[in-house]
């Protein structure tokens, strides 16, 4: 598993790591300092998520483009996407080295919605101050579907 020690490496390098005895899965992306990024983690997310029904991953990958988004815009890199899961459970942390708090501002035409988006989509979401900056999380569930259900 990748460590914010080896944030050195290049952008856009993900390391996939093994479930652990508490069957966590954890995938983890590096992400370069540009906008354009986002599209490349937004794939990389969903091809980590496949087996999750559509429905559930469209709340998942907004969340995620918000958080990365915010770090992007307004965090300082490096910067780490990591997904943490289990089954009917997705947490989505991304770390960045700017120390100052993610806090929601006002709407307005150049933003100001990411937070509250976050917030309405998430069950939980929070964010942990560290010696090199910052990890904005949130928590989601997955509907569980019975075996052999059909899903749109």
């Amino acid at each position: 598993m990748t460590s914010n020690k080896d944030w050195g490496e290049p952008p856009m390098t993900a390391d996939y790591a093994e479930r652990t005895w508490d069957q966590v899965e954890v995938k983890i992306l590096n992400v370069a300092d540009d906008l354009a990024e986002l599209s490349r983690v937004r794939a990389w997310a969903r091809r980590a998520l496949l087996d999750i029904p559509s429905r559930d991953v469209i709340d998942m990958i907004m969340v995620l483009d918000e958080l990365v988004s915010n770090a992007l815009l307004h965090g300082t890199p490096p910067r780490q996407v990591r997904l943490k899961r289990r089954e009917g459970w997705l947490r989505i942390e991304v770390d960045d080295s700017c120390v100052d708090e993610a806090c929601p501002r006002p709407p307005s035409e150049t933003g100001g919605r990411g937070l509250a988006l976050i917030e309405s989509c998430a069950m939980v979401w929070g964010q942990l101050q560290h010696e090199t900056g910052k990890t904005v999380w949130a928590e989601l569930t997955s509907v569980q579907y019975p075996q052999g259900a059909v899903v749109e």
